[in-house]
């Protein structure tokens, strides 16, 4: 069986049941997230005792916005259009990802998973030696990627065969909109560090950590168009879970993306028996990511 069948198998209730979509979840959900970076940003703004330690936990908390705005690409965390788009737009301007262009660079993901030529994913190739492992992981290539694709659409050029022409006036107007927000935070830095401490070094920091988070979505899973077979589930505790908005369940998203990320739990329960790509933990991927590279 494959995702298609499966769907399609389940009782016409059930599927109209778990692609309801609700702002309470989402709103929650958002609150809690939004607070913890918050209470640590304030931590480390106070100086308190042992406040670099959270500047890793910090990172962590910015960095993983990005499965939030992964999730308003699909309209699925809030019922509320509006608020879909702005959590989207708010969570790539904190980890210097334009929300429109990442709507239909992830929609050709999903359309095209892990199928070469097709899938802008594999655009950046996955790391085959330890040492582009080490480079990877570092998150510098991110950075620098994002900073490239910032000042291509800061001069208008916004490429990609995804990219419907109606809506590159869009995509480079926020990327302008961006540059100015990035401006006045790096302006700001002449009256007080407190943003370097509470936000751009602590993303850098964070960044490896949600680096080895993605590379287990895909990483050495077949190139086929079977998503029970081309994505991984990873299982893992209610904390990552939490912290990713409950994307280690990539399977249950990819073969179902139109299910809002509380539902997901359920659509594990559903599709368990069925999953054959998985892993038992990120530690566990990442051992054996690395054992068959060396």
């Amino acid at each position: 069986m494959d995702h298609r069948e499966f769907v399609s198998a389940l009782p016409s209730d059930l599927r109209e049941r778990m692609v309801e979509k609700q702002d309470g979840p989402g709103m929650l959900h958002l609150a809690g997230h939004l607070g913890a970076i918050l209470v640590a940003g304030g931590l480390i703004a106070a100086g308190v005792p042992g406040w670099w330690l959270l500047l890793p936990v910090q990172g962590a908390l910015i960095v993983f916005l990005f499965t939030l705005e992964h999730e308003a690409t699909h309209k699925t965390p809030f019922r509320t259009g509006w608020m879909n788009d702005w959590a989207g737009r708010v969570a790539g301007f904190l980890i210097l990802l334009p929300f429109e262009w990442f709507r239909y660079f992830h929609l050709a993901h999903h359309r095209w998973t892990n199928i070469e030529g097709k899938d802008p994913e594999l655009l950046a190739e996955k790391p085959e030696t330890l040492r582009a492992w080490v480079w990877h992981v570092s998150g510098l290539p991110y950075w620098g990627s994002e900073l490239r694709l910032m000042a291509d659409l800061l001069r208008g050029r916004a490429e990609g065969d995804y990219l419907p022409e109606s809506a590159k006036g869009r995509i480079v107007t926020e990327a302008r909109w961006m540059a100015f927000g990035y401006f006045c935070a790096v302006t700001s830095l002449v009256w007080s560090p407190v943003l370097f401490w509470a936000w751009f070094l602590p993303a850098v920091l964070g960044q490896p950590f949600l680096r080895l988070y993605l590379l287990a979505e895909h990483g050495d899973c077949p190139q086929v168009a079977n998503m029970f077979e081309n994505t991984r589930t990873t299982f893992t505790n209610r904390v990552m879970r939490w912290l990713a908005w409950n994307m280690p369940y990539h399977v249950e998203h990819h073969v179902w993306p139109a299910v809002p990320f509380h539902r997901l739990p359920d659509v594990h329960g559903l599709m368990r028996k069925e999953l054959r790509v998985t892993a038992d933990g990120y530690a566990a991927f990442t051992k054996e990511y690395l054992e068959r590279r060396l």
